[in-house]
Order: structure tokens, then C-alpha cells, then sequence
């Protein structure tokens, strides 16, 4: 499929930009984005990067266009006749990003004679290939029959791995005289909640029976049930009520196994049992989050389970329950954000893409020799990194126009008679102002070696 022709495609709709054209030494560097869909069949074309580039179609055997080596690569390659960009095996794009955001793939595209290196992006467009699923198939409420009208109980929510339009619109309630549903959004999260609209009354209706369908936006949509059951008991007036409806906590991403995080607190006014309390972690949409906190259930207090990365997740958000020990119990919510300030706790990494490893002693100065990146996980200052050549060489780092992409140029002539051989070590270290875990600076030393070749004889 050319990109001239997606728009014609009924099943998906493609798009593309042409982001940047930038010269950076004797290399010409370029951005292309392209879109494709997820769980497209093998061999499917993205785009012609060779076109794209005005690279003659005659040429492109001599210039061994190819994908540098990397993670992303086994998800495309690049047809050598054409220079077109093509899917090697089917993308899941849930699988591969994990997120609602856009789902990035980003290439270093190599042509040789001359050396280029050329950015490629493609974005994997979702389609609705999951329904809304709910983590447990029922759920149960006592709930007192002089509960104020009005009164919100919480469901369960559904999980739907796709995203943008289709993931979760919206959740329907079964036709019946007592609840309504609601729905309350906090950032991506869509909660329902039964919500009380007619006094029950115990001795005419002790039980009830509903369903809560989940909906997600796709065409056509799909769909998950819930069962909910209901239990009309009797007696206890006040609910738990906590000092914050929002505790918002920072730590440090190596604060130790154990630590307390936080503690929250909540109160009821009535007496006994009535007034007793009990904190316990709510039905939340991430998993994971009992596996990193644990909430001491009499003092609520959260301690920290494991220990915690901020290069896996930055922010934790724990819906905290507090009941009381009535039949039936009543309770009050609370909600706890988590936000994990990074360390300096990864070091650089550096890549390098070579020609060959001889280079001609006519080579004129500013000559591209090798290609090289660095990357760093970590964020903000803590992500960034210099590099330094540590010995004494003709030869120098000219960064591009991409952060942390190099460029190794010759510096002035070379002389094979003089020199035959050169051994190049290369510093790649963290910013010294960043924060650190052990308050010492990351560095990575680097070492590769090249050979001058002499000039042709003449005849």
C-alpha cells in the first residue's frame, strides 16, 4: 500500500509527517513519521522511506539502506529493492506500550555511500480488539435500610487494555426502583457508583439482583457485565470520615523496604462496634499497587512493600477505604497520591553505528567516521549526559540536531606514515548538578579503535 493511496483505505485511516530536514556535518539527517495499525498481517507496507527521501530507487542496492540494530527493529525492516519500510511481524499495541498515550516506535534509518542516519517515527493507531472486563464477576453490598438518599457505593471498574475512543465510554445499569448509576472521572479513570434514589425498606425487599454493563467507544462496541447484589440489613447511622478527602505524599524512589509512607486517619462519632475502624485498601484498576504498599489496617498506616523504580511509574494513586465494625458497616473514602521523585540511578549507555574500521589518509577534514548516541533513563537532569574524547586524537564529537546524537568527524589530515592506528576512548557521564542515589556521578568509558589506509598508488 503506498502512502499516497491510504486515504482510500476503508479500514484505517493513515497519516503521516514530514517533521525535519537538518544538515549536521556531511550527513544529511531526516525525520519521517509514519501510522499503521496494530495487528496488521507481515510484510504490510508502512511507507517508502526511499521515496520520501528523493533516494534513487537504482541506487539504493549500492547504499544498503537498513534499520540500525535495536529492540524496534524486530517489529520492521527495510525492503532493500524498494526502500520501502515494512511490517515484519503483527504489532500488539497494548503489549508494546502499555498506556493510553500515543504508541511510538522510533527508528535510526543507515544509508552508506555516503553515511546518513535518518529518524524514522511510527505511530501504532489502536483498534478495538479487547472488551471491558471486570477483574472479579460480582460484587456485593449490605447496605442499612435508612441509608440517605444519595448515598454512592463504589463498583468495580472495568479494565480495557485499548485506548483513545475505544476504551471505556461508559457504564449502563439494569432497569430497577432503587439505584441509579454515576459515573465520577479523575484523570483517565472512569469509577462508577451506585448511586441510592428511593429509600429501601427491608421487610418489603431484603435482596436485590443488578447489572452493571461496561462500554467501551469502539464500531461496533464491545461490552463486559457485572453482577451486583444487594443485601438490605438495618441499624448503624454514621460513616468514617477521613481528615483528607486527597493525601498527597512525595518520597524518593530508594526509600527503603519499610518505610512509612503515610498515615491516614479517620473518625466516627458513634459508639462500640458502631465506631470502630478499620482501614483497608479499595477496589483500585492497578494490581500492582498491592504488591508495593501494604496499609496496617487499625493505625492506617502505609508502609512501603517493595521497592519502588520511578523510571517504571512516577505517581501511585491508592483509594483508601475506612469502615466501621457495624452490621452492616459504613464507610468513608480517601484517596492517596504518591508521587515518586527520581535518583540518579542509571547510567549512560552509548551506541555506536561504524562504516568500517579503516579510514583513508586523504580523508579531508570534518569526514564522518562513526555514528553514536547516548541514553540515559533516568529524568530531567538526571537523564542528561556529556560526552568528552579522553585521549589525544584528530578527531572530535559534533553533536546533531537530536539530543544525544554524535557524530565522530575527522579533525584535520591524517598522516598513515605518522600515525597507522588509533585507539579513541570515549566518557559518556551524568550532569554533576543532577540528583543522585549514592551522590557520585554515572559515567560509562567507551574504546574502539580505528586503521588509516594509505593513498592508492599511481601509475
Amino acid at each position: 500500500m503506498k502512502m499516497e493511496t491510504w486515504t482510500k483505505s476503508s479500514a484505517y485511516s493513515w497519516r503521516f509527517f514530514i517533521l525535519l530536514l537538518l544538515m549536521f556535518t556531511n550527513q544529511v539527517a531526516a525525520e519521517l513519521r509514519y501510522s499503521v495499525p496494530e495487528e496488521v498481517k507481515e510484510a504490510t507496507l508502512v511507507g517508502n522511506i526511499a521515496k520520501d527521501l528523493g533516494l534513487e530507487k537504482s541506487h539504493l542496492t549500492g547504499r544498503k539502506m537498513r534499520i540500525a540494530s535495536g529492540s524496534e527493529d524486530t517489529f520492521f525492516f527495510v525492503n532493500k529493492d524498494n526502500g520501502a519500510l515494512q511490517v515484519r511481524k503483527k504489532i500488539d499495541r497494548e503489549e508494546l506500550c502499555h498506556g493510553s498515550g500515543a504508541c511510538l516506535v522510533e527508528l535510526k534509518i543507515i544509508v552508506e555511500n555516503p553515511l546518513e542516519m535518518h529518524h524514522v517515527v511510527v505511530e501504532n493507531s489502536d483498534v478495538n480488539d479487547h472488551s471491558p472486563n471486570f477483574t472479579k464477576t460480582e460484587q456485593h453490598f449490605q447496605i442499612a435500610e435508612h441509608t440517605s438518599l444519595g448515598a454512592r457505593f463504589q463498583l468495580q471498574a472495568a479494565r480495557d487494555p485499548d485506548a483513545g475512543v475505544n476504551s471505556i465510554r461508559t457504564y449502563v445499569l439494569s432497569s430497577n426502583d432503587y439505584f441509579d448509576i454515576d459515573i465520577s472521572q479523575n484523570d483517565e479513570d472512569k469509577r462508577p457508583f451506585l448511586v441510592l434514589k428511593r429509600q429501601l425498606d427491608r421487610e418489603k425487599t431484603n435482596k436485590l439482583g443488578l447489572f452493571v454493563t461496561a462500554i467501551d467507544g469502539g464500531k461496533p462496541p464491545q461490552s463486559g457485565t457485572l453482577n451486583v447484589s444487594v443485601t438490605v440489613l438495618d441499624i448503624n447511622d454514621n460513616r468514617p470520615s477521613f481528615d483528607k478527602e486527597v493525601y498527597q505524599i512525595e518520597i524518593y524512589e530508594n526509600v527503603p523496604v519499610g518505610t512509612i509512607v503515610t498515615r491516614v486517619n479517620a473518625t466516627d462519632p458513634d459508639e462500640g462496634t458502631n465506631g470502630e475502624i478499620e482501614y483497608n485498601i479499595a477496589n483500585i484498576l492497578e494490581p500492582k499497587i498491592y504488591s508495593i504498599f501494604e496499609l496496617e489496617s487499625s493505625k492506617g498506616q502505609i508502609k512501603l512493600k517493595s521497592r519502588l523504580d520511578f523510571e517504571e511509574s512516577d505517581i501511585y494513586k491508592i483509594d483508601i477505604e475506612a469502615s466501621d465494625k457495624a452490621a452492616p458497616p459504613l464507610t468513608g473514602r480517601c484517596r492517596v497520591d504518591v508521587k515518586i521523585k527520581d535518583i540518579n540511578d542509571n547510567s549512560p549507555i552509548i551506541d555506536i553505528t561504524s562504516l568500517s574500521n579503516t579510514i583513508s589518509e586523504d580523508s579531508k577534514p570534518g569526514t564522518a567516521i562513526s555514528l553514536i548516541s547516548v541514553t540515559d533513563k533516568d529524568s530531567g537532569i538526571n537523564g542528561k549526559t556529556i560526552m568528552h574524547i579522553l585521549n589525544d586524537a584528530p578527531f572530535e564529537l559534533k553533536p546533531s540536531y537530536k539530543e544525544n546524537i554524535y557524530s565522530l568527524v575527522t579533525k584535520e589530515h591524517l598522516d598513515r606514515v605518522a600515525v597507522s592506528h588509533y585507539d579513541i576512548l570515549i566518557q559518556a557521564k551524568d550532569y554533576e548538578d543532577g540528583i543522585h542515589g549514592d551522590n557520585d556521578v554515572h559515567c560509562l568509558l567507551f574504546g574502539f579503535g580505528f586503521h588509516v589506509s594509505s593513498l592508492p598508488r599511481r601509475n
